[in-house]
């Protein structure tokens, strides 16, 4: 199936200075093309690579709220979000969205509140907001179940989603069952691009990764991932790595 989004590109005549912030970071500053993966796209890095950065301008360039939520959510709690969607040209395919999302987990809580409050307006038009998530406020559930809610009852197919470290608020038993909703959406023709440090909601095989570093962003295999390889010689090798790490 095509994809919806086919790839980003910094339009590097558009950069007002490569020595502010955000065009500063090494992997905006060397940013080319990108080719999106039709179905999912990881951007995995450490703090700080610049990868949130990324995912969220590309979010915003595709229409959606920078504090999170849809194209049709709009509030402004504090105005964060770098300039840098104003630098990027997004190539879209023949095909086009139903639906989109952008999920900024550190911000769910404001997405929650809004809705909570437009569901209050005795003047609201419509049925109430939060029957998409599944009708029972997010701020009613912990902060994982409103996660889950949130991928089962609001995604659906043909779909452009935009998820920032959604595994902040799931178990790894929920990050299976968040792998199996993500196959079941990209069956049903959504198109996902995911900043996440988890090596399980990497591990989806039918995806492309990027790594985001100071050197650039490049593709990379799962298991040339630092997060797998970490994760992995950990587990494996526990005694002996806490015994290196907890050295008195």
């Amino acid at each position: 199936m095509e994809a919806i989004l086919k790839s980003i590109e910094l339009l590097r005549e558009k950069v007002p200075s490569f020595d502010s912030y955000p065009y500063s970071i090494p992997a905006i500053r060397s940013l080319g093309k990108i080719e999106m993966h039709p179905r999912v796209t990881y951007l995995v890095g450490e703090n700080g690579s610049g990868k949130s950065t990324l995912l969220e301008a590309v979010a915003i360039a595709a229409g959606n709220n920078p504090e999170g939520g849809g194209k049709s959510l709009r509030f402004t709690t504090e105005s964060s979000h770098s300039e840098l969607a104003r630098s990027l040209r997004l190539a879209r395919g023949a095909r086009r969205e139903r639906d989109s999302y952008f999920l900024r987990a550190e911000s769910f809580y404001n997405v929650a509140s809004k809705i909570d409050e437009l569901d209050k307006d005795p003047d609201a038009l419509g049925p109430p907001i939060i029957l998409s998530y599944g009708g029972v406020s997010l701020h009613k559930q912990s902060h994982g179940e409103s996660f889950y809610s949130l991928f089962m009852n609001r995604f659906g197919a043909n779909g452009l989603y935009f998820l920032d470290e959604p595994e902040s608020a799931l178990s790894p038993a929920r990050q299976l069952a968040f792998l199996s909703r993500l196959h079941d959406l990209c069956n049903q023709g959504a198109q996902f691009v995911i900043a996440t440090h988890s090596p399980i909601l990497m591990g989806y095989p039918d995806a492309k990764i990027y790594a985001v570093s100071q050197s650039g962003i490049a593709p990379v295999d799962y298991e040339d991932t630092e997060h797998y390889r970490v994760t992995r010689d950990f587990l494996l090798r526990r005694d002996k790595m806490l015994g290196e790490l907890l050295r008195d």
